[in-house]
């Protein structure tokens, strides 16, 4: 019993408690999102369809359930299925059942949204999939109530956030000048993916505390992830201080659930012994322990390529070097864009456009458009349409394979995608044409806030696309 006690700390029973519970809640929102956006993304007649790219894309290079069987029926029910688990799991069924059916319904929510992200394409490029992913392949070594919580899967997630923070940290420091001058967040509040509700006002913080909150993440990023590994308390305040900064950056934009993702992971660090005190809990069996030890080894083997990645001059943020993405690199911002562009879609119902055109906007639910429309909260969700807009503003590379079908499928009033916009300005009739305008943006000042009443002032840059319209269309 005493080499089991190794093992297991029934001390962090409430950390563990909050890790599962969180993690479930992130799933939860994961799928939802996948439900509710995937057929105008990646369905039959979506902009990357599915059947398309598992055609060309061998079952190795990314491992799916939708290279065996696709239907957007069946992609969807898969969807709905995973959202309800992660419901039941947030409402406390991993804890109701045994040992083993706990450790598989985690299975289950991790092969479920692995098979997503693995054919999701452009639209599940980002970091915050890996590393829920990887987040959730841990959850399933974490036990349950019947268990006292494992030391060593602990430790797995503090080293999971050692690599959240300590690579975006170096990211940054070795990337745009402005993070080591101390004047990044000077501009990023504004040309941020997209902002939220209170960016227009961190923006206008005076300079020296831009200063400070560039000083602050590099001390949050690059010397709090060491105390992980110290003793406690030292660690819990490490984590403590980094979930402050994670709920910084909440209030500041919109980043999907990265920040909460990364704030739940955080929890595990976390001492609760001084308020909670220890609860009783069962020895692990040792099967499980022998798992939780396999576990380890293995995370240890893979995490060879992303240790050397954090060593290297030419550091790469947000890769998997596994396609099952058990263990990856991460990182974000290592440049900060100084001018902020966004692509405005609009249509209009002339077949012959001429100079006295009157073209209508359509409006997307979470990024810039109308000047007059305050920046939204939306996160922790994923609004992926409006994330890949802001991609696409930066670059025609990033606009390559979707967007024109996207401004086909605005002709066509496609029902799919038109869900996935705030304001169709063509509710009845389809556009005769549609093209895609580029606009430089920036926050107002307080003055001219005051005076237009608008949260942004818009200068068009230059026409990207069209007009386009339909083939055969006259």
């Amino acid at each position: 019993m005493a080499v089991m006690d190794w093992f297991t700390d029934s001390g962090y029973w409430l950390s563990r408690l909050l890790v599962q519970r969180g993690l479930a809640a992130v799933y939860l929102l994961a799928f939802l999102g996948t439900a509710l956006q995937f057929r105008a993304l990646l369905g039959s007649r979506g902009m990357q369809p599915i059947p398309r790219f598992v055609a060309r894309v061998p079952f190795r290079a990314a491992p799916s359930l939708f290279h065996l069987h696709y239907s957007d029926r069946f992609f969807a029910a898969c969807a709905w299925c995973g959202a309800a688990l992660a419901a039941a799991v947030l409402c406390g069924a991993g804890d109701a059942v045994p040992l083993p059916v706990s450790m598989g319904l985690w299975a289950v929510l991790w092969a479920l949204y692995l098979s997503i992200v693995n054919v999701g394409q452009t639209w599940y490029a980002f970091g915050w999939e890996s590393l829920l992913l990887e987040a959730g392949f841990l959850a399933i070594f974490l036990g349950n109530a019947e268990t006292a919580p494992p030391v060593l899967v602990m430790w797995l997630l503090r080293w999971l956030l050692f690599r959240v923070e300590f690579g975006a940290g170096l990211i940054k420091w070795r990337g745009d000048t402005c993070w080591r001058d101390l004047t990044c967040l000077s501009y990023h509040h504004e040309t941020q993916p997209m902002p939220g509700l209170l960016s227009w006002y961190f923006h206008h913080l005076p300079q020296r505390l831009h200063r400070w909150e560039t000083g602050a993440n590099h001390v949050a990023q690059l010397l709090l992830p060491f105390g992980l590994f110290l003793p406690q308390p030292v660690a819990s305040v490490a984590a403590g201080l980094m979930i402050i900064t994670q709920l910084w950056l909440v209030l500041s934009g919109n980043f999907a659930w990265l920040n909460w993702l990364t704030i739940v992971i955080a929890l595990g660090a976390v001492d609760f012994t001084p308020l909670t005190g220890v609860r009783e809990q069962g020895g692990a069996p040792l099967w499980f322990l022998a798992l939780t030890m396999a576990l380890t080894l293995l995370v240890a083997v893979l995490s060879y390529r992303p240790a050397k990645n954090l060593l290297s001059r030419r550091q790469q943020m947000n890769r998997s070097f596994d396609s099952l993405h058990l263990v990856n690199t991460y990182g974000a911002f290592g440049n900060i864009t100084r001018v902020r562009q966004e692509i405005v879609l609009e249509g209009t119902d002339e077949a012959e456009p001429t100079g006295e055109t009157v073209w209508r906007a359509y409006e997307f639910k979470g990024k810039p458009g109308d000047p007059g429309r305050r920046p939204p909260q939306w996160a922790p969700y994923h609004l992926r349409l409006d994330w890949l807009m802001w991609f696409a503003a930066l670059s025609p590379a990033y606009r390559r394979g979707w967007f024109e079908s996207l401004a086909l499928r605005l002709l066509e009033n496609d029902r799919d995608t038109l869900r996935l916009l705030r304001r169709n300005p063509f509710p009845e009739e389809p556009p005769r044409q549609v093209r895609a305008v580029l606009y430089r943006y920036r926050f107002t000042t307080p003055a001219e806030r005051r005076e237009t009443g608008d949260w942004w002032h818009r200068t068009p840059v230059r026409e990207i696309l069209g007009p386009v319209r339909l083939e055969g269309s006259a």
